[in-house]
């Protein structure tokens, strides 16, 4: 009796059973390689998914929105800490002098605008440190620079976020005015201290004002207010001097004359 193989001719045959067990560790292998090969793949495709979702988590208009909140606190925080201020009462460093200091001077002007420091300090503080004509060409520097960074963090990091939001009729008067006619607009805030600086770069980045009208209004709108400023800077040491007497009468004019526009612009957005 022949119980695994059968002989014939010297050569011995397998049974059926060896044969599908055979088939079926092979199909098994097969299986594991290509599971082995898929793998990594699967994984792969899975990991650029989350990142993917991830990219698109931080660059999402509330997120970026945030990182421009977070740095405008920090700048605000850094400018409590150093107290920019201290210029008018302690001078400017004794190492830094002439170009290098008017370029750093406006450099840390700008920035300071940036984080909210009011513009009349640091006028003054230019006047008192450079005389009057370096003190408002390092200004009116520092100034068209502070405004172009918040112009470009606001567009960048905010503009997004925050048009959804102008529903109401007020906003999306501004939005009109700004977004239509903002070389205009622009001079009017600038020559008017009614509005505060960082508020206008905020407000025009979120509108659709372009870089060139906001930068050049800017510009041309500073400079009375900024010149001003500076020569009271410069002769401060001088209170009864005509020069002082004239700059504190060019920086009253305007704050008056925009009070009575703003309140007649009250009574007419009243009246509709």
């Amino acid at each position: 009796m022949l119980d695994a193989t059968t002989r014939s001719g010297g050569t011995a045959t397998a049974t059926p059973q060896a044969a599908a067990t055979k088939l079926a560790a092979a199909t098994d292998l097969a299986v594991a390689a290509e599971v082995a090969v898929a793998a990594p793949a699967f994984l792969t495709a899975a990991g650029s998914s989350l990142t993917a979702r991830c990219t698109r988590a931080l660059l999402s208009p509330w997120s970026r929105f945030s990182l421009l909140v977070v740095l405008l606190a920090a700048a605000a925080s850094s400018v409590l800490l150093f107290e920019p201020q201290r210029l008018l009462a302690d001078g400017w460093p004794p190492q830094l002098g002439g170009a290098a200091a008017a370029v750093a001077f406006g450099l840390a002007y700008g920035l300071c605008t940036v984080a909210f420091v009011p513009r009349p300090l640091l006028n003054l503080a230019a006047g008192a440190l450079f005389g009057s004509q370096l003190g408002l060409a390092t200004a009116l520097a520092g100034t068209v620079l502070g405004a172009g960074v918040a112009f470009g963090l606001g567009r960048i990091l905010g503009q997004d976020a925050l048009r959804p939001l102008l529903r109401a009729r007020w906003l999306k008067a501004a939005d009109g005015q700004l977004s239509r006619h903002g070389f205009r607009s622009m001079m009017v805030a600038r020559l008017f201290p009614g509005v505060p600086f960082w508020a206008a770069n905020y407000c025009a980045a979120v509108s659709r004002m372009g870089w060139l009208p906001f930068l050049l209004a800017t510009a041309l709108g500073s400079i009375p207010n900024t010149a001003a400023y500076a020569v009271a800077g410069a002769r401060a040491s001088a209170p009864t001097s005509p020069a002082f007497l004239i700059a504190m009468g060019f920086i009253a004019a305007p704050a008056l004359v925009g009070a009575v526009v703003a309140w007649r612009k009250r009574h007419h957005l009243r009246g509709h």
